[in-house]
């Protein structure tokens, strides 16, 4: 056995659930799997228990396969912190601060790294199911491809394309991912996958022999729509995708919770659990009025501290954040979102911007260091212990009351820790908290635990891939690559541009 590659048509095709659900499907069958993702783009990011920082996703898909996650399941992830810079994290460590043509330069060195991850780990494990990132046919970045075609074929990996058929025109998207591939891209292809379908499988039916008439490639499996999938998500555009309803409160009322959606949040997974708590409903907010209402406001973490405060400003939404404060109603700051309520910010390195004034909202005071602080920490709050985790350059000194490694002040409460709301008992201690601010008669449900949830999720994705998946032809794929002869699909790879011949 070795491996298989799991790449979409676009972002948010549905690859890391589709990779999530054959890990959790994989290790029931008895088989040692790993995930593997070679580069990925995300601001949503966690910490292994050595300290390394990889995609949550990887991390996620991991505990799906049931092993320890690890930094090479993941050796490169880059962090944008504006349109055109990335923070250059592998194996857990950054390495460098780049714009989006200096990064080509590393691509080389890089590539060594991500082949050299991928072969430790089919040495150990008895397949790696790998992710692709984006689309495997971005014709103008094939060249320096590490992580779609490019890694499928230095690593002779077959490869399965997600398409999304909710976004309409999946037919067209599957075809044209494969027709505009080079003939030895396209031998690597072996099938399709349609994800979020919902309607009469009837229909759908002819289709499907046409494409493979098309193609030469069957569709593997039809995953059907289904709610409740969207925990660990690494992109943003998950954040504009339907959720599930909020279940009816537990007590009398519901509780209404606005999260600033900055334009480079992160690690926004740590709203995951308060979105699954029966009565509380969470909404992204990106103007004043969309805080108004809310019972409690959060300031969630972003990759640009200080660029976002100032969109925060440009926007009116600090003066109604600073306004909540004044009336004593519940404001949280997480990591970034806790460094804009200081008082005072000092940051040479992440924006290099120097001094900024903070909202002003909690005795602190934050200064970036260029050392990143990676950590799993733990602690009590409320009486009740709270593991976590921490990804940070900013540094802050506080006063006042204490609060998980931050500090409080009436309603206004801050901290660098991520995940803290996935400790069932700290969370229904903070929302008690938070409701009595609020006046809101609401009651944490006494039954919710996140971390069964998470994995009754896990095993959604798996029965997913078991019921609506063609698993004998999955395994022929993993066990002996794609099939032989499949046809190629014109026009077979993108014209050369205007110019690019010589002679």
């Amino acid at each position: 056995m070795s491996g298989l590659l799991v790449a979409g048509t676009t972002s948010d095709a549905g690859k890391s659930v589709v990779t999530a659900g054959l890990c959790r499907w994989l290790a029931r069958q008895g088989v040692k799997v790993a995930p593997f993702k070679a580069q990925n783009m995300s601001l949503n990011s966690m910490v292994t228990s050595d300290g390394a920082e990889i995609g949550r996703a990887q991390f996620m898909q991991a505990q799906a396969a049931g092993v320890e996650p690890a930094a090479r399941m993941n050796p490169v992830l880059l962090k944008p912190g504006s349109d055109r810079r990335s923070q250059v994290v592998v194996l857990g460590r950054p390495v460098a601060e780049v714009d989006a043509l200096q990064y080509g330069e590393h691509k080389e060195w890089l590539k060594g790294v991500v082949l050299e991850s991928l072969e430790e780990l089919r040495a150990e494990y008895d397949v790696v199911v790998c992710e692709g990132a984006g689309s495997p046919t971005e014709i103008n970045l094939r060249a320096g491809d590490i992580v779609n075609m490019g890694l499928a074929r230095a690593a002779d990996l077959p490869v399965v394309v997600v398409g999304d058929i909710d976004r309409g025109g999946v037919f067209a998207s599957l075809y044209g991912t494969v027709a505009l591939m080079e003939p030895a891209d396209q031998a690597l292809v072996a099938g399709f996958v349609i994800n979020k379908f919902r309607g009469a499988p009837e229909l759908l039916a002819p289709g499907l022999e046409q494409l493979k008439m098309l193609t030469g490639r069957p569709t593997l499996g039809v995953l059907p729509w289904t709610l409740g999938l969207y925990l660990d998500s690494e992109d943003t555009l998950a954040l504009d995708s339907p959720r599930p309803d909020a279940k009816g409160p537990y007590g009398k009322e519901t509780l209404r919770i606005a999260v600033v959606r900055f334009p480079r949040i992160s690690n926004f997974t740590d709203m995951d659990a308060l979105a699954c708590e029966p009565g509380v409903v969470v909404r992204y907010a990106a103007s004043a009025g969309d805080l108004a209402e809310a019972d409690l406001v959060v300031l969630p973490g972003t990759r640009a501290t200080v660029n976002d405060l100032e969109w925060l400003r440009d926007r009116g939404m600090a003066e109604e954040v600073r306004k909540r404060a004044r009336e004593g109603r519940p404001v949280l700051g997480i990591c970034g979102g806790y460094q804009m309520l200081a008082e005072e910010i000092v940051d040479d390195v992440e924006s290099g911007r120097g001094r900024a004034e903070g909202l002003g909202l909690l005795p602190a005071r934050v200064e970036f260091g260029k050392e990143k602080i990676l950590g799993r920490p733990t602690g009590t709050a409320y009486g009740e212990d709270v593991h976590a985790y921490e990804i940070h350059h900013g540094v802050v000194t506080a006063q006042g009351e204490p609060f998980l490694d931050g500090c409080r002040k009436g309603a206004v409460w801050g901290t660098t820790w991520h995940g803290a709301m996935e400790n069932d008992g700290f969370r229904r201690a903070f929302l008690k908290d938070v409701a009595g601010q609020a006046n809101r008669d609401f009651t944490p449900a006494p039954d919710m635990e996140f971390a069964a949830l998470r994995e009754a999720t896990m095993d959604t994705l798996a029965d997913l891939v078991e019921r609506h998946m063609d698993t004998d032809a999955v395994w022929r794929i993993i066990e002996g690559g794609a099939p032989g002869g499949l046809p190629v699909v014109p026009p077979g790879g993108a014209p050369e541009p205007p110019g690019a011949a010589v002679g």
